[in-house]
C-alpha cells in the first residue's frame, strides 16, 4: 500500500535519493522524468502540485521505474521517449537511442546539400536521421532503410505521429536502393568493434540492439561496405554524410578512393570528429 499522505514532492525526494545511492547519473533529472512519467504531466505540474497526495496508482508505477532504471535499463526505454532536433521520437529496445551527436549528421545534411531532393538514410533504426530531414526538408523524398524489421516498425510509427512522408525499406544497407538515384546518403552505421564490448556502459551493453552497435571486430566493416555502396546509389556530385565512431576518421577516410571530393569533417561539442562528409566526383 502506498504510505499514507505521501505527496508529490515527497515521492521526488525520495526517488533522488534512491537513484543517488545506486549512482544513477543525474539523478534528480532522472527522478523527475519517471515521476511525469508515472503521472503522465509536465514538469511544472510536480512543482505546482508538489503538496499533493501521491495516487496509489502513481505511486506503484513510479516505483516500477525507479526500480527498472536502478537495475541499468536506459531510462529512454522506461519513458519510451527521447528528443531528438527538438522533436520527441518513441524509443523501444529494438532501436538505438538517438543521441546529441547525431544531430550533426542532420545539421551536415542541412547545410551541404538543401537543394537534395532524394536521399536515404541507411539503417535508419528508430528514423530519427531520416524523419527529421523529411520534415526540414519537406521537397525531399526520403527513404529509410534497415535490416530489422522491428526497427522500421518504430520508425513508421515515428513518422506518422511527427507526419512526416519518410518511407522506408527493409533490406541490408543499400541492397534495395537503385543504382545513380541519390542526391544524398547518409548514415550512423554499427561502429563498436565487437571486442569493445566490456568497455560499453552496461546500460548500453545490455539494453541496445547488438545489431545496432556492433560494427564488426575492428567497428569499420559497416562503413568498408557502405562506402562503395554509397558509390554505386549517388548520383555524381552526390554527398555522402556518415556518422564516425571513436577512432574511425582515419581508417573510414581511408577507404575514400579517387572518385570523392570534397572531403570534410566536423567535430562534435567534445572535440572529436563525429562527421565525415564526402562529395561523389561529376
Amino acid at each position: 500500500m502506498i504510505p499514507r499522505l505521501l505527496t508529490i514532492g515527497t515521492a521526488l525526494k525520495q526517488g533522488t535519493e534512491l537513484l543517488d545511492q545506486a549512482h544513477v547519473p543525474a539523478a534528480r533529472l532522472t527522478a523527475e522524468v519517471l515521476l511525469m512519467h508515472a503521472l503522465q504531466c509536465e514538469r511544472v505540474y510536480l512543482y505546482a502540485h508538489s503538496s499533493d497526495e501521491l495516487t496509489e496508482i502513481g505511486w506503484i508505477h513510479f516505483g516500477r521505474y525507479l526500480h527498472e532504471r536502478i537495475q541499468g535499463k536506459p531510462t529512454q526505454y522506461i519513458t519510451r521517449r527521447q528528443e531528438f532536433y527538438g522533436r520527441l521520437f518513441r524509443v523501444t529496445p529494438m532501436v538505438l537511442i538517438p543521441r546529441p551527436e547525431t544531430e550533426h549528421v542532420v545539421e551536415t545534411v542541412l547545410r551541404l546539400a538543401p537543394e537534395a531532393r532524394r536521399i536515404a538514410d541507411i539503417g535508419c533504426g528508430s528514423g530519427a536521421i531520416a524523419v527529421t530531414v523529411s520534415l526540414e526538408l519537406p521537397e525531399a523524398q526520403v527513404v529509410g532503410t534497415d535490416i530489422s524489421h522491428d526497427a522500421l516498425a518504430v520508425a513508421a510509427a515515428n513518422a506518422a505521429g511527427l507526419q512526416a512522408s519518410t518511407r522506408f525499406v527493409q533490406c541490408d544497407l543499400c541492397s534495395a536502393v537503385a543504382s545513380r538515384s541519390l542526391d544524398l546518403l547518409a548514415s550512423n552505421p554499427p561502429y563498436v568493434p565487437s571486442t569493445g564490448e566490456p568497455e560499453l556502459q552496461p546500460e548500453v551493453r545490455d539494453y541496445e540492439p547488438a545489431v545496432a552497435l556492433y560494427g564488426g571486430p575492428t567497428g569499420h566493416e559497416i562503413y568498408a561496405r557502405l562506402v562503395p555502396e554509397a558509390a554505386r546509389v549517388l548520383k555524381p556530385g552526390g554527398w555522402m554524410v556518415l556518422e564516425l565512431g571513436y577512432r574511425s576518421l582515419a581508417p573510414v577516410k581511408a577507404m575514400l578512393g579517387p572518385q570523392w571530393t570534397g572531403v570534410e569533417t566536423v567535430s562534435d561539442l567534445a572535440g572529436y570528429p563525429r562527421v565525415l562528409a564526402a562529395k561523389l566526383r561529376t
